[in-house]
């Protein structure tokens, strides 16, 4: 691949990447959930029109089976010749049971399995219509005194009858039983399938969130790294500017110092030479003495304006005595009073380390004069055991509570407290405005 190539692949954004896993996550879920509920859905049917209904039936073909049940203990005792009783007494018992049985065949035809098939119930249908009518002939033949007969009846069609029903009814009941044993079966499975695909989709489900993860970290980690090598080379960039900037600035004040300066100085002393030389109330000895007034006071501000550049007072005197003699022009040039306070036990700065303070110093007052419309201004310059703190602080404008918008002075001033190891902070006093603080760790010294 070429650098081209493998600089685009970089910078090329993730976001279609972690789109793509999203949907694939998403439609994850819509399916397994589409599964889920379809699965659950055929259990709930199955449970009401197979589970449900198999039980209800049960319970109506044991209501049956117990009214036959009843048919043949009433039976066995009109056949026992100990009873003192007639057979035509056990008529109100039999069509109490005739009732009864009736109403459990309606019951259980309306909750019966939909896989009953029609030759079944009418085979049980005609079976019990065939009894009740083997049973009305054989109570007619009791009512007619022939009671022999009738039992005669009982012994050879009636009880056969009620038996077959029994059978009938035993045979329905174990198809229930087994019907109920594969719902039960296939309930089961039901569950089983749903817990296989549910775990499927929760492995599935964490691959897609781990490759989504891996995919990001390794994003971020690459784009992490960029940033870095970005903030390296701002900072390189930033330094080499700086350092470009102040070596200008000391350039210029030299040659303001040097050529400017010794210029003025001799213009000034030809003056006073030739004034000397001029007698005395001559109107050229005075024009003479006022263009040499003229020209020391040039000399003053080239002098002035080329400290201002790059003060060579910072290697002379150091930071203390450059931040008092800034002050004091500042007071006359821009008009802002300015109260300092200096605290702790004095330490020599290093030219490299002073020359940031004494800018941010600069920087930090000339906001004030230009924006912040305060006519008062307090510097603090504090000597601690591990650190140097440097305070400007005004009763202006302020920031309105806002973060400090990200000007040029401002940028310079924290890349310069970047390069010094320092950090730039901006607070805010009760009193309102603006309190810029800048602290430099030890050490400190040159």
């Amino acid at each position: 691949m070429t650098l081209d190539g493998r600089r685009a692949a970089e910078s090329r954004s993730p976001t279609a990447a972690l789109l793509l896993g999203l949907i694939i996550t998403l439609a994850a879920v819509v399916a397994d959930s589409w599964y889920v509920t379809r699965q659950i859905a055929g259990l709930r049917l199955l449970q009401t029109e197979l589970v449900d209904r198999s039980r209800k039936n049960s319970l109506q073909l044991l209501r049956v089976q117990n009214d036959l049940n009843q048919l043949g203990l009433a039976m066995r005792d009109m056949l026992d010749s100990d009873e003192p009783y007639p057979l035509t007494a056990w008529t109100a018992q039999f069509q109490r049971i005739r009732t009864d049985l009736d109403s459990a065949l309606r019951s259980e035809q309306a909750v019966a399995v939909s896989r009953r098939t029609p030759e079944q119930r009418a085979y049980l249908e005609s079976s019990l219509a065939q009894f009740w009518d083997a049973t009305d002939r054989i109570f007619a033949l009791a009512a007619g005194g022939q009671d022999a007969e009738a039992r005669a009846q009982i012994r050879l069609s009636l009880q056969a009858r009620q038996a077959a029903l029994s059978t009938s009814v035993a045979r329905l009941l174990r198809e229930n039983n087994e019907a109920e044993e594969a719902a039960a079966v296939r309930v089961q499975d039901i569950y089983v399938q749903v817990q296989r695909q549910v775990y499927v989709f929760l492995a599935a489900t964490f691959i897609a969130i781990a490759l989504t993860s891996l995919y990001l970290i390794r994003s971020n980690r690459r784009l992490f790294a960029r940033l870095a090598l970005l903030s390296d080379q701002r900072r390189e960039v930033a330094r080499q500017m700086i350092a470009t900037r102040e070596a200008t600035l000391r350039e210029i004040s030299r040659e303001l110092h040097d050529e400017f300066g010794q210029v003025l100085t001799a213009m000034g002393s030809m003056l006073s030479r030739a004034g000397r030389h001029t007698p005395e109330g001559s109107p050229l000895r005075a024009e003479l003495r006022e263009i040499g007034e003229i020209t020391q006071t040039t000399l003053d501000n080239v002098r002035g304006l080329s400290q201002s550049l790059h003060p060579s007072i910072l290697e002379e005197a150091g930071l203390e005595h450059t931040i008092e003699w800034y002050l004091s022009t500042l007071e006359r040039q821009l008009g802002v009073t300015v109260s300092y306070e200096r605290s702790g036990t004095p330490t020599p700065v290093d030219s490299a380390v002073a020359i940031h303070v004494y800018r941010v110093l600069q920087e930090a007052l000339n906001n004030v004069a230009r924006h912040s419309g305060a006519q008062q201004a307090w510097v603090r310059l504090r000597f601690a055991p591990d650190a140097l703190q440097l305070e400007i602080e005004d009763h202006g404008k302020g920031f309105g509570g806002r973060p400090p918008r990200r000007g040029l002075g401002l940028v310079a001033m924290r890349e310069r407290a970047e390069l010094i190891g320092g950090t730039l902070d901006f607070d805010h006093p009760h009193e309102g405005g603006t309190i810029v603080r800048l602290r430099v760790p030890a050490p400190h010294g040159g």
